[in-house]
């Protein structure tokens, strides 16, 4: 029996491609941790050195995974490009100013999560693609979504 390959990596091996295409600094991935309470499986966090280039990251981001039909059903801060929040359920991508991703300190608040460096996704995308995607609850991503939007603090 063929292994069905997992969308969830390829669309974040994608988006971090994306990125690095228009020049992202410090490019990281976050898998959750399962028992942390996250309203998503995975972060894509990244930082731009200006509200220009954190536009175009988001853009390219955007454009490279509508190629294949996935679209945010989120997006927040793009006018403002201090802290752009693309939102695609199983993963999140954050494009960071480098003063708001020191103030939010992301990978530190979600400190259980298992961090990757883009040099490792390569090799953790192509072995995952061949592994079952994950199971979460939908229910649960809902709730806490909902949770996670009226909290926001930008």
């Amino acid at each position: 029996m063929a292994k069905k390959s997992n969308p969830t990596m390829t669309q974040i091996f994608d988006a971090v491609q994306a990125a690095e295409a228009k020049k992202a600094e410090d490019i990281a991935v976050l898998e959750m941790d399962k028992a942390s309470g996250a309203f998503t499986d995975y972060f894509v966090i990244c930082s731009g050195s200006n509200p220009r280039q954190i536009q175009a990251i988001s853009d390219e981001v955007e454009e490279r995974l509508g190629k294949s039909g996935v679209h945010p059903t989120h997006v927040e801060g793009y006018k403002q490009a201090d802290w752009v929040l693309l939102d695609y359920v199983d993963f999140v991508v954050h494009v960071f100013s480098p003063k708001a991703r020191n103030f939010y300190n992301l990978e530190r608040l979600w400190k259980s999560a298992k961090r990757y460096e883009p040099s490792d996704l390569t090799a953790t995308a192509i072995r995952r693609r061949s592994a079952p995607p994950r199971t979460t609850s939908t229910s649960r991503k809902k709730t806490v979504r909902s949770t996670h939007s009226r909290t926001k603090r930008h």
